[in-house]
């Protein structure tokens, strides 16, 4: 799996941000959210919402394609599945074989069949009734990795900005200097290692995994060590 170029995930945040800043319906700032995630995060294919009612209903919104759609739905009929669990009591689920998964026997060899083989669901939520989940689908078993995670953990989170669900402008703020702090720390590592850009981001993402630390925490220590230095 080739890792994705920082550019192209800076440039889909900037995207989502942009929209939420501008006069734009809901249902268009989340579309724009689940499109870029599937066309940015490693390995995925589709992407869509789960979004719970104080009625304790569940619905899809801004699915990619009616295949994702369909997966969501199944998840719904049968009463199983990982965004389901996700929208509803986990924070993060991870299904790294589908057909094979026994934790939902129904639904993963359904879903399998339709042509996914793995997938991972982020919840967010409005307390203390309203829950929802982020749905990304991979075509393969295995087709999930730690960029996927970090990457869409981080879509997640401006998922709740753009309902209104979190402080929108702290958590903008946060995102943008997120991002420029992982810029930052991806110059650094080019030039110490005379890396590329792909290479270098790869890198500080394998670092996050092994030190078991946020990418931005990984990131924000190697600016700060590297302005140390300096001033030295």
């Amino acid at each position: 799996m080739q890792p994705t170029p920082l550019s192209d995930v800076a440039d889909a945040m900037a995207d989502v941000v942009a929209s939420m800043q501008e006069p734009t319906k809901v249902e268009e700032t989340l579309e724009l959210i689940t499109r870029s995630a599937a066309e940015t995060i490693p390995g995925i294919l589709e992407a869509s919402i789960s979004i719970t009612t104080r009625g304790g209903e569940i619905q899809t919104l801004a699915p990619t394609g009616p295949r994702v759609a369909r997966a969501d739905h199944l998840q719904y009929e049968l009463h199983e599945g990982p965004c389901l669990d996700a929208a509803i009591e986990e924070s993060v689920v991870i299904v790294n074989d589908l057909a094979s998964d026994p934790r939902w026997p129904d639904f993963g060899p359904k879903a399998a069949a339709l042509g996914f083989g793995s997938q991972v669901a982020f919840q967010f939520r409005a307390e203390p009734h309203v829950r929802g989940a982020l749905n990304l689908y991979a075509d393969g078993p295995y087709g999930l990795d730690q960029d996927s995670i970090h990457l869409g953990s981080m879509f997640a989170g401006q998922i709740a900005v753009a309902m209104g669900w979190a402080k929108q402008e702290q958590t903008l703020t946060e995102a943008l200097t997120t991002r420029n702090l992982i810029g930052q720390a991806v110059g650094i590592v080019m030039e110490r290692y005379q890396l590329d850009s792909d290479r270098a981001f790869a890198f500080l993402v394998r670092l996050s995994q092994s030190a078991n630390k946020k990418l931005r925490t990984v990131a924000a220590t190697l600016v700060d060590t590297a302005n140390e230095a300096a001033k030295r």
